[in-house]
């Protein structure tokens, strides 16, 4: 005679735990403060988690958060070095100007 329902373990269905940090948090302010289309990539990727993770897809689930995290770094550095290179560029012009005006520029 077969069973009419599948046996699951004793204890009920395994328990992997909560999903993992989707850093949503991170990704909408690398989108606001920083470089705005990578830090849509990382929204796009960190709205990915919950729903990959409770589809017992928990491989994709954990990629998906680090490539959230990734994608919310490389905005934020890219951000920096944005500012970094406009710093440079506003020093040699003022140094370029200042040097004009005093009659130091030939």
């Amino acid at each position: 005679m077969t069973q009419p329902y599948p046996q699951y373990p004793p204890y009920g269905w395994p328990n992997y735990g909560p999903p993992p940090d989707n850093n949503m948090v991170w990704a909408i302010l690398s989108t606001v403060l920083c470089c705005m289309p990578l830090g849509i990539v990382s929204i796009v990727k960190a709205s990915q988690v919950n729903t990959l993770w409770f589809q017992g897809y928990h491989a994709e689930a954990h990629r998906a958060a680090d490539e959230a995290r990734k994608w919310a770094m490389w905005s934020a550095i890219s951000c920096g070095i944005l500012i970094a290179l406009y710093v440079v560029f506003v020093v040699v012009m003022f140094l370029a100007v200042g040097a004009s005006f005093w009659g130091l520029a030939r």
